[in-house]
């Protein structure tokens, strides 16, 4: 009986220590759950909070209510920004991602000579700091001291890549060199998870190597596609860097200070003073961003439930 008792009890007590929340695992996480919490949470709550003010040369910083949205909704600037940064999404992230997945199966095929040495390559230019990326593709796209320029000279020809009709394929470039290489290793780690012997089973079975890559490879990207899409328009809505660094190299007022929203907020920030009218503007740019990546989400999960 005292066995039994034993048993008993020793179940209980473990059946207590199941229910019981154990606190350990916040030990290592509270450096990283404080720093997140200043540095990110808190910073959406007082953008939120000082949206809803205006500063005025009479009285300070009042009570505003909704009149930064309602007036951010009248503003043609900051309509003329997203409708810029949704072409530039819409033409330059297919066409990076194309490229991406084009590498990743290149690399995959086990069929090109330094495959390693492609990889580190193609991954390289992600690792360049965006600012010192748009500064080299600036001289590079100079008309008069860069590569252009010099191009021009020995043809005989006057392009000029940084002028306001083709500006923004300039700045798809910088970024599709970017990104592509980091989306490469994206598609890439999700072919590897694929077992060989399901390609050698299906060379057995007569099929060929477009065989292979349209009924096994490309369904088994459909995941990291999504992944792809949703970080690559996040990015695109952010555009800041490029732009804002070329600015300086682009002749006339090719780049204006609401040439993306991200721009437009800053300088009306930073250089106009409306610090309240610009969290306004990014609290609306992020939660357009974050219905967009909601819908592509959805409909990834409804064609992979396919």
């Amino acid at each position: 009986m005292s066995g039994t008792r034993d048993a008993t009890t020793e179940a209980e007590m473990i059946t207590k220590n199941r229910h019981k929340a154990d606190w350990r695992g916040w030990k290592f996480m509270w450096p990283f759950a404080v720093v997140f919490v200043f540095v990110f949470i808190v910073p959406i709550f007082y953008a939120i909070y000082i949206s809803f003010f205006q500063k005025r040369l009479i009285g300070g910083e009042q009570f505003a209510g909704f009149s930064n949205y309602i007036r951010l909704f009248h503003d043609p600037d900051f309509w003329s920004s997203v409708r810029r940064v949704a072409l530039f999404t819409v033409v330059q992230v297919p066409i990076m991602l194309i490229l991406a997945a084009l590498l990743a199966l290149a690399i995959d095929s086990m069929k090109l000579h330094g495959t390693k040495f492609f990889r580190i390559s193609t991954f390289l230019p992600y690792a360049v700091p965006a600012v010192v990326s748009a500064l080299m593709w600036g001289f590079i796209y100079g008309a008069k001291y860069g590569l252009v320029g010099s191009l021009n000279n020995w043809l005989g020809t006057d392009w000029d890549v940084l002028s306001p009709k083709v500006l923004l394929v300039s700045i798809g470039n910088i970024n599709t060199w970017e990104f592509t290489g980091y989306n490469m290793l994206i598609f890439y780690s999700s072919l590897s998870t694929i077992p060989h012997s399901l390609y050698e089973a299906a060379s057995i079975d007569g099929a060929t190597e477009w065989d292979i890559v349209r009924k096994i490879k490309l369904p088994e990207l459909k995941g990291s596609l999504a992944i792809t899409v949703i970080f690559s328009i996040i990015g695109s809505f952010q555009l800041f860097n490029e732009p804002s660094v070329l600015s300086s190299m682009v002749p006339g007022n090719g780049i204006t200070t609401y040439y993306t929203p991200n721009m437009y907020a800053y300088n009306l920030s930073f250089l106009g003073g409306q610090s309240n009218y610009a969290a306004a503007l990014a609290i609306v740019m992020a939660v357009i961003t974050m219905v967009i990546a909601y819908a592509v989400q959805l409909n990834s999960m409804k064609e992979q439930m396919k």
